[in-house]
Parts: C-alpha cells; structure tokens; sequence
C-alpha cells in the first residue's frame, strides 16, 4: 500500500521539479540582475524606460528615483526600477 501512495504522488513530484528548474529559477535569476543593474545606475548612462523613453541619466536620487534628461533642457524623474536596459554605461571616475 505504502509503495502504491509513493508512486501517485511521484509524477506531481516530478512536474514540480520541472516547473522549478524551467520557470521559478530563471526567473529569479533575471530579477537579481534587474536589480543589480539598477544598483549599478550612475550618472551619464543611457537608459530605456519601460515606456519606452531613451534619455541619459543626470542624477541619481535617493528613495529609488533618478533624473533622466529625454531631450535638451528636458528633464523627468523616473522610478529606478521602471529602467527596462541601459543602453550605455560610462566609466566610473578615478
């Protein structure tokens, strides 16, 4: 009877294991490295927002926001975590 109970349960045993290491896992993954690219903003990168606004990054506040100048004299403030990729980074000053 024991090995009867052990053997039903095995397939949903073995889908959880699947769907961990197919979809948790990298998922995981890719929000520590959103987040670690998001740490590592400074100023003079080029960022893409998730709205899709490409500007360079002219100050980075506290309390998770940064100021993106989109246009010339055009400058917004911007949720860190909304910046979808950077574009370019600039090197750190010496």
């Amino acid at each position: 009877m024991e090995g009867g109970a052990i053997a039903q349960f095995l397939p949903l045993i073995l889908i959880f294991g699947i769907m961990y290491f197919l979809l948790i896992r990298p998922q995981q993954k890719k929000v520590k490295q959103h987040q670690a690219m998001v740490e590592a903003l400074r100023r003079g990168d080029k960022v893409v927002t998730q709205g899709g606004i490409i500007g360079e990054v002219v100050k980075v506040k506290e309390g998770g926001e940064i100021e993106v100048e989109i246009a010339e004299g055009v400058k917004v403030r911007v949720i860190k975590s909304t910046i979808a990729t950077v574009m370019s980074k600039t090197e750190p000053a010496k």
